[in-house]
């Protein structure tokens, strides 16, 4: 019983309830009633530890499919959130992004700032600014993905707001957050902030739907509105709120609770990322220890942007515990 519930702590953050697919239906009846875009809009999601981005389409039946995924070449600090400005360390959240976020002229050749903090982080009382996904490899805070993959994303960018589309959302993640890797860092100070992030992950994950993202209570809530119909405030604690929960969702998380509990009866929860300053994705690594930092910088920038702090990328413990 004590594994259990401490199983289902580490999948599910407090407050929320599954509801059957009658009360779901009747609550909100599509998922359109919420946000509607035009079909070709972009969602972007980026993994840390696995150091990958991935670009989403939406398609005219109203899910994204997967239209690319683009390795990382840098980004800094360690897995968690950002708190402090200078602290060199990448944001993990949800972020809308708009077209007068996208910069053409970036000094790392093409860029779009993530917006952060964002309102839950401004509640937090988390400070910094300019947190940009942009080229070349070079990395204080930011997603570096050489000029050549950050062309590419900002080209589908600016394709979807031609099409319609007002902003993108972008979902930063520590991990893919599975039942393995939620399992391998579950002695983390930031589990319960990862327990949180999952829940919207979940929701993209099954339903290729993107989730309505609000804040209260110092925590993210999901597919939610309150029941006085009133906006839900980031800075205050949670009202009642009606949340809807697919029934394919909640499914998945029993699944994923399940398999935990299974892997840590057994105790197979693996090994934790083992890294000095952030990452990079395998194929840049090899590269680098190829290569060297000198000429990684040349094929990976058209202006040459030196690799940051390429030592710390050096050691193969650096890796993830994949």
């Amino acid at each position: 019983m004590a594994l259990a519930a401490a199983v289902t702590g580490l999948l599910v953050v407090g407050g929320c309830v599954s509801m059957s697919e009658s009360t779901y239906k009747d609550l909100f009846p599509a998922y359109s009633d919420v946000k509607v875009r035009p079909a070709g809009s972009i969602l972007v999601r980026i993994f840390k530890e696995e150091s990958e981005l991935e670009v989403w389409t939406l398609g005219a039946d109203g899910r994204y499919a997967l239209q690319k995924t683009h390795p990382l070449c840098r980004w800094s600090g360690k897995l968690g959130p950002k708190k402090t400005a200078g602290d060199r360390q990448a944001p993990e959240g949800f972020y809308r992004v708009a077209q007068t976020q996208m910069n053409p002229n970036s000094r790392y050749h093409r860029s779009f700032n993530l917006n952060y903090p964002n309102p839950l982080e401004r509640s937090l009382g988390y400070k910094g600014d300019s947190l940009m996904v942009h080229g070349a490899c070079s990395s204080a805070g930011c997603f570096a993905m050489t000029d050549a993959g950050v062309g590419e994303v900002y080209a589908e960018a600016e394709k979807a707001f031609a099409l319609g589309q007002g902003d993108f959302q972008v979902q930063a993640f520590p991990f893919r957050m599975t039942a393995e890797n939620m399992a391998r860092h579950r002695a983390d100070p930031n589990i319960a902030f990862w327990r949180n992030l999952k829940q919207g992950y979940d929701i993209f994950e099954v339903t290729r739907r993107e989730p309505d993202v609000a804040a209260c209570g110092g925590r993210y809530v999901f597919d939610s509105r309150r029941r006085d119909g009133q906006p839900i405030e980031p800075a205050s604690a949670c009202p009642p709120l009606e949340t809807r929960v697919a029934p394919e969702v909640a499914a998945k998380r029993a699944e994923d609770a399940k398999t935990l509990q299974t892997l840590l009866s057994e105790g197979r929860g693996g090994t934790p990322m083992s890294y000095v300053d952030g990452g990079m994705h395998p194929s840049y690594r090899d590269m680098l220890k190829r290569l060297g930092a000198k000429e990684l910088a040349s094929q990976t920038s058209m202006t040459a942007v030196q690799i940051s702090r390429p030592d710390a990328l050096m050691d193969d413990s650096a890796t993830t515990g994949r």
